[in-house]
This record gives structure tokens, sequence and C-alpha cells, in this order.
């Protein structure tokens, strides 16, 4: 869980693998997205141009009890969004290296016998 447990606001961090700013929430009530987004702020029609089907913009509210990802349901509205909007952060840094598999030999079964 992202969200802040005693303001329900996002978290400001550093991605663990390239070390830039994000932010992180969990943005929802009942079926919640932990969302992680640049900490670069945008105007609404500049995050717009940069979502994909994998990487949405979200509203950024300020509230007194700090910053709160949304839905940037405000496309569909006539005037501009006066809020700022971030996008989901997409990771440049260097691939974290997997765990090693265990290289198990089979064990040698007389012909005819079957494995399991």
């Amino acid at each position: 869980m992202t969200r802040d447990s005693r303001t329900g606001s996002a978290r400001r961090r550093k991605c663990p693998r390239c070390g830039r700013p994000v932010l992180q929430q969990l943005v929802g009530r009942v079926a919640a997205l932990d969302v992680t987004a640049d900490d670069e702020l945008l105007p609404a029609d500049q995050a717009a141009a940069l979502r994909t089907d994998n990487r949405l913009d979200w509203c950024l509210r300020t509230t007194r009890a700090g910053t709160e990802l949304q839905w940037a349901d405000c496309h569909r509205r006539r005037t501009p969004c006066p809020r700022p909007h971030v996008v989901d952060h997409v990771c440049t840094g260097p691939r974290v290296p997997s765990p090693a598999r265990s290289r198990r030999r089979p064990v040698p079964v007389p012909a005819g016998q079957l494995t399991l």
C-alpha cells in the first residue's frame, strides 16, 4: 500500500532503479491502482499527448493534507483543466538481475520407467 496512512496523499520517493523522483499512491477506493508517476508537473494537454494504452496521466490535486493523484477525467471538459498533471513512470534504469535458477540434473532412471 503506497498511500500515506496519515493523510491519504501521494508519497514522494525516488525510483529504486533509475533514481528519478516519483509519486506513489493507491488511486481509487474500491478497485484501487498502485500508481507510480513521474514527479514532473505538466499541463493537461501535454500530459494527454504522452498518454498511451499502457501509460496513463493523472490529475494532481493539492489539499491541506498533501498532494493527491486522481483519475484524469478532466479531458472530457470543454475548458482546459487548471490543475497540473503527471504521467506514469517509465523506468530507464538498468534491469535488476533475476535470481539465479537452480540447475538440478535429472535423476537417471532405468529404461522404461516414468519420471515425475
